[in-house]
């Protein structure tokens, strides 16, 4: 029981930690993040940080993770209490990107910042092109349920079309929020796809 307790107590302290962080990073972008400022956020000694993770790079690699992993089990939850048609398979993608503009920017304003980090950072990059992968692949996989008769060509295209419509808004509702009808665009975007399969559906 006490192994379970200092196990539950040092979770909880490894995701104080990382709420901190994320706070961080939105006030003061990746590249002005310190640990001596995580501490702070997190109202702890800087010590205590240290204990759970060694160096800035590893609470960042770990801030990584949790953001990439956040995206697909948003999607999932959405998924439950959705109805069985194309359409509605493809709204879990924009409603999940709503939900987070809406809601947890700080999410989006992070991502960004860690796509920077990419173009010097390998192995940030490698955790990103296994992230749009993982999203092109469900976003085929929706195509392959609903339009099993697409051709190959489309079944690869039209995955990133699509996260090119739904991140290409994020990145443009980030800078300016108010240039563009959030629900109006991603219902377009949906609309778009739907019009190009059609040809395909029985």
């Amino acid at each position: 029981m006490k192994r379970r307790n200092m196990k539950n107590i040092e979770k909880n302290n490894e995701e104080k930690i990382l709420d901190a962080t994320l706070r961080v990073i939105e006030s003061y972008t990746i590249s002005g993040t310190r640990i001596s400022l995580i501490a702070k956020e997190a109202d702890m000694l800087q010590s205590n940080v240290l204990y759970y993770y060694k160096t800035k790079e590893e609470i960042l690699v770990a801030m990584q993770k949790r953001i990439l992993d956040i995206f697909p089990k948003l999607r999932e939850e959405l998924r439950d209490n959705t109805e069985d048609t194309l359409e509605s398979a493809l709204e879990v993608f924009s409603k999940n990107e709503e939900n987070l503009l809406k809601n947890f920017p700080e999410y989006n304003h992070a991502e960004m910042d860690f796509w920077v980090q990419s173009r010097t950072d390998e192995d940030t990059r490698v955790r990103f092109a296994e992230s749009y992968d993982l999203w092109r692949q469900e976003i085929r996989e929706v195509l392959e349920k609903y339009v099993p008769d697409l051709p190959e060509n489309l079944k690869k295209i039209l995955p990133a079309q699509y996260v090119s419509m739904l991140e290409g808004f994020t990145i443009q509702y980030l800078i300016d929020e108010n240039n563009m009808d959030m629900t109006e665009y991603f219902a377009m975007s949906r609309e778009l796809i739907l019009n190009t399969v059609k040809p395909y559906m029985k």
